[in-house]
């Protein structure tokens, strides 16, 4: 990967994934809401701040996202559901990278390979969810899965040579997760920052569509 673009790159992961790449050679273009202002729920400011990028790109990584958003917990029952907490949810983990996905299509190259790739979770796996509860968050990254698997589908047409994926990074030593994570084994995020860049590394245009962990397992839908 000679040149990536990492959406959200002020965060945990979107910071270790940078220094990562960039160690490797990888000549790394960055944007987040910290830094840039970049705001991944409003279309206008996604347009504004991707159609000033030059590309293409070989690698263009979304890595934003929230657990917790104004203060509104994961729901450990249905009684808890509040709709502005679920449309929040939707709008950051869902909408948010397709947006994204929806204006770096001129950067994306259409004559090699390339990979555009979202963070995804396990939790969002409707055929993996055995426990129930979370139900903003599981929706909205459920309703990421969704809109990834099928711009994969229309972009295999148009670009043949493109990954278009749904990555679950485990559960990462970040502010993100602090609050939740100490039932659950964690990673620090340069690891899972390794762990994320050998996967992506494997991906093939064969790979499009897909929702794959950490491991490079692919996760059931």
């Amino acid at each position: 990967m000679e040149n990536a673009l990492i959406i959200g790159a002020s965060g945990g992961i979107g910071s270790a994934l940078t220094q990562a790449l960039t160690a490797k050679g990888t000549r790394v273009t960055t944007l987040s809401r910290r830094d840039d202002g970049l705001d991944v729920t409003d279309e206008a400011s996604v347009a504004h701040h991707l159609s000033r990028l030059d590309g293409p790109f070989d690698l263009i990584l979304t890595t934003t996202g929230a657990l917790e958003i104004d203060g509104a917990e994961p729901e450990k029952t249905l009684k808890q559901l509040d709709p502005k907490a679920l449309q929040n949810q939707f709008a950051l983990n869902a909408m948010g990278p397709a947006l994204v996905l929806k204006h770096s299509l001129p950067l994306i190259p259409r004559d090699r390979p390339a990979i555009f790739a979202a963070l995804s979770a396990r939790v969002g796996s409707i055929g993996d969810n055995r426990l129930g509860g979370w139900y903003s968050y599981r929706t909205a990254k459920a309703a990421l899965n969704q809109l990834i698997h099928s711009a994969a589908i229309e972009l295999a047409r148009s670009h043949r040579h493109l990954a278009c994926v749904c990555l679950h990074p485990g559960t990462v030593e970040t502010p993100f997760t602090a609050k939740f994570a100490s039932r659950h084994p964690t990673v620090p995020a340069p690891e899972a920052a390794q762990n994320l860049l050998r996967v992506l590394h494997g991906l093939t245009p064969a790979d499009t569509g897909k929702f794959f962990d950490w491991q490079g397992h692919e996760v059931p839908w």
